[in-house]
Protein backbone atom coordinates (compact mmCIF):
# COMPACT_ATOMS: atom_id res chain seq x y z
CA UNK A 1 0.00 0.00 0.00
CA UNK A 2 1.71 3.33 -1.09
CA UNK A 3 -0.97 5.68 0.24
CA UNK A 4 -3.22 6.11 3.18
CA UNK A 5 -7.07 7.64 3.21
CA UNK A 6 -6.73 8.49 6.59
CA UNK A 7 -8.47 11.91 7.37
CA UNK A 8 -9.84 11.90 3.97
CA UNK A 9 -14.15 11.96 2.61
CA UNK A 10 -15.43 8.92 0.96
CA UNK A 11 -18.28 9.87 -0.85
CA UNK A 12 -20.86 7.40 -2.13
CA UNK A 13 -21.69 7.14 -6.13
CA UNK A 14 -25.62 7.03 -6.50
CA UNK A 15 -26.87 3.43 -7.16
CA UNK A 16 -30.09 1.99 -6.69
CA UNK A 17 -28.89 -0.51 -3.38
CA UNK A 18 -30.55 1.50 -0.96
CA UNK A 19 -28.33 0.23 1.48
CA UNK A 20 -26.88 1.98 4.38
CA UNK A 21 -23.75 3.40 2.00
CA UNK A 22 -26.46 5.30 -0.35
CA UNK A 23 -25.58 8.86 -0.37
CA UNK A 24 -23.22 8.50 2.34
CA UNK A 25 -20.40 10.36 3.32
CA UNK A 26 -17.72 8.32 5.22
CA UNK A 27 -15.00 9.84 7.28
CA UNK A 28 -11.68 7.59 7.12
CA UNK A 29 -10.52 7.38 10.57
CA UNK A 30 -7.73 4.89 9.46
CA UNK A 31 -6.50 3.27 6.64
CA UNK A 32 -3.19 1.29 6.44
CA UNK A 33 -2.12 -2.37 4.65
CA UNK A 34 -4.88 -4.45 6.89
CA UNK A 35 -7.43 -2.50 6.28
CA UNK A 36 -9.61 0.86 6.69
CA UNK A 37 -11.93 2.01 9.21
CA UNK A 38 -14.50 4.80 9.08
CA UNK A 39 -17.94 6.46 10.09
CA UNK A 40 -20.77 7.62 8.11
CA UNK A 41 -20.83 11.04 8.99
CA UNK A 42 -24.67 12.06 7.38
CA UNK A 43 -27.00 9.05 8.15
CA UNK A 44 -29.24 10.22 11.68
CA UNK A 45 -31.18 7.47 13.46
CA UNK A 46 -33.91 9.60 14.75
CA UNK A 47 -35.36 6.61 16.71
CA UNK A 48 -32.26 6.16 18.36
CA UNK A 49 -32.13 9.75 18.95
CA UNK A 50 -35.28 9.70 20.61
CA UNK A 51 -34.29 7.11 23.08
CA UNK A 52 -31.58 8.65 24.18
CA UNK A 53 -32.92 11.54 24.82
CA UNK A 54 -35.36 9.88 27.41
CA UNK A 55 -32.15 8.09 28.87
CA UNK A 56 -30.13 11.32 29.44
CA UNK A 57 -32.76 14.14 29.61
CA UNK A 58 -30.78 16.22 27.17
CA UNK A 59 -31.10 15.73 23.12
CA UNK A 60 -27.90 12.98 21.84
CA UNK A 61 -28.00 12.65 17.94
CA UNK A 62 -26.96 9.25 17.30
CA UNK A 63 -25.48 8.82 13.83
CA UNK A 64 -25.43 5.17 12.01
CA UNK A 65 -21.65 5.21 11.85
CA UNK A 66 -21.88 1.90 9.37
CA UNK A 67 -22.98 -1.57 9.21
CA UNK A 68 -20.39 -3.42 11.54
CA UNK A 69 -20.80 -3.78 15.33
CA UNK A 70 -23.69 -1.53 15.60
CA UNK A 71 -24.05 -2.46 19.26
CA UNK A 72 -20.55 -0.28 20.09
CA UNK A 73 -20.75 3.59 20.94
CA UNK A 74 -18.31 5.32 19.19
CA UNK A 75 -17.24 9.15 19.02
CA UNK A 76 -15.90 12.08 17.34
CA UNK A 77 -14.46 15.06 19.40
CA UNK A 78 -13.75 18.29 18.51
CA UNK A 79 -11.23 20.25 20.90
CA UNK A 80 -9.60 19.12 24.29
CA UNK A 81 -8.65 15.74 24.70
CA UNK A 82 -10.72 14.10 27.63
CA UNK A 83 -9.14 10.65 27.19
CA UNK A 84 -5.80 9.42 26.34
CA UNK A 85 -7.40 6.36 24.32
CA UNK A 86 -8.02 8.27 20.92
CA UNK A 87 -6.79 8.58 17.34
CA UNK A 88 -6.37 11.94 15.89
CA UNK A 89 -7.95 12.97 13.03
CA UNK A 90 -6.66 16.41 12.70
CA UNK A 91 -5.61 18.94 15.33
CA UNK A 92 -9.33 20.03 15.91
CA UNK A 93 -11.12 16.04 15.81
CA UNK A 94 -10.18 12.93 17.39
CA UNK A 95 -11.61 10.02 17.47
CA UNK A 96 -12.33 7.60 20.31
CA UNK A 97 -14.28 4.50 22.14
CA UNK A 98 -13.95 5.50 25.50
CA UNK A 99 -17.53 5.80 26.93
CA UNK A 100 -17.47 6.27 29.98
CA UNK A 101 -14.30 9.38 29.56
CA UNK A 102 -16.94 11.01 27.21
CA UNK A 103 -20.24 10.46 29.07
CA UNK A 104 -18.21 11.96 32.62
CA UNK A 105 -17.14 14.92 30.62
CA UNK A 106 -20.75 15.41 29.43
CA UNK A 107 -22.16 15.13 32.93
CA UNK A 108 -19.62 16.87 35.02
CA UNK A 109 -19.76 20.26 32.21
CA UNK A 110 -15.68 19.63 30.85
CA UNK A 111 -17.13 18.99 27.76
CA UNK A 112 -20.30 20.55 25.67
CA UNK A 113 -22.21 17.81 23.87
CA UNK A 114 -22.21 20.11 20.99
CA UNK A 115 -18.59 19.24 20.69
CA UNK A 116 -19.68 15.39 20.34
CA UNK A 117 -21.06 13.23 17.58
CA UNK A 118 -22.09 9.86 18.79
CA UNK A 119 -22.18 6.41 16.64
CA UNK A 120 -23.66 3.46 16.18
CA UNK A 121 -21.56 0.72 14.54
CA UNK A 122 -18.50 1.56 11.97
CA UNK A 123 -17.67 1.07 8.61
CA UNK A 124 -14.95 -1.34 7.66
CA UNK A 125 -12.60 -2.77 4.36
CA UNK A 126 -10.67 -5.66 4.56
CA UNK A 127 -7.13 -5.29 2.96
CA UNK A 128 -7.81 -3.70 -0.42
CA UNK A 129 -11.14 -3.79 -0.24
CA UNK A 130 -11.45 -0.08 -0.46
CA UNK A 131 -8.83 0.09 -3.15
CA UNK A 132 -10.66 -2.02 -5.16
CA UNK A 133 -14.31 0.00 -4.70
CA UNK A 134 -12.54 3.09 -5.70
CA UNK A 135 -11.17 1.62 -8.67
CA UNK A 136 -14.81 0.63 -9.41
CA UNK A 137 -15.79 4.09 -8.54
CA UNK A 138 -18.35 2.63 -5.88
CA UNK A 139 -16.43 5.84 -3.93
CA UNK A 140 -15.18 9.14 -4.79
CA UNK A 141 -12.28 10.76 -2.79
CA UNK A 142 -12.67 14.51 -1.35
CA UNK A 143 -10.18 16.28 0.06
CA UNK A 144 -12.60 18.39 2.27
CA UNK A 145 -11.84 21.37 4.42
CA UNK A 146 -13.56 23.22 7.47
CA UNK A 147 -15.88 20.66 7.54
CA UNK A 148 -16.86 20.22 11.48
CA UNK A 149 -17.32 16.74 11.60
CA UNK A 150 -19.67 17.18 14.90
CA UNK A 151 -22.09 19.12 13.21
CA UNK A 152 -25.45 17.37 12.55
CA UNK A 153 -25.60 16.58 9.22
CA UNK A 154 -27.97 15.03 7.27
CA UNK A 155 -28.38 13.92 3.38
CA UNK A 156 -28.05 17.48 2.40
CA UNK A 157 -24.15 17.11 2.88
CA UNK A 158 -23.85 14.36 0.39
CA UNK A 159 -26.35 16.87 -1.76
CA UNK A 160 -23.73 19.83 -1.19
CA UNK A 161 -20.25 18.32 -1.74
CA UNK A 162 -22.08 16.85 -4.65
CA UNK A 163 -22.46 19.72 -5.79
CA UNK A 164 -19.37 21.43 -4.95
CA UNK A 165 -17.41 19.43 -7.23
CA UNK A 166 -19.51 20.00 -10.01
CA UNK A 167 -19.60 18.81 -13.76
CA UNK A 168 -21.21 14.33 -13.28
CA UNK A 169 -21.04 14.98 -9.96
CA UNK A 170 -23.26 18.08 -10.00
CA UNK A 171 -25.59 15.50 -12.22
CA UNK A 172 -25.21 13.13 -9.79
CA UNK A 173 -26.37 15.62 -6.93
CA UNK A 174 -29.82 16.24 -8.49
CA UNK A 175 -30.46 12.65 -9.19
CA UNK A 176 -33.70 11.00 -7.68
CA UNK A 177 -32.98 8.94 -4.73
CA UNK A 178 -33.53 5.54 -6.21
CA UNK A 179 -31.64 6.17 -9.23
CA UNK A 180 -33.33 3.15 -11.53
CA UNK A 181 -36.30 5.86 -11.50
CA UNK A 182 -34.10 8.10 -13.62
Amino acid sequence: MNYSYKGKILISTPDSSGDIFSRSVVLIIEHNENGAFGLILNKKNQNMSSSLLTIFGFPVELYEGGPVENDKVFFILKGKKITENFTEINREFYFTEDVDSVIACILDGTTNISDIKVFSGYSGWSALQLESELQRKVWTIVDVYNLDYTLPNDQNLWKNIMQNLGGEFLLWANAPEDVSLN
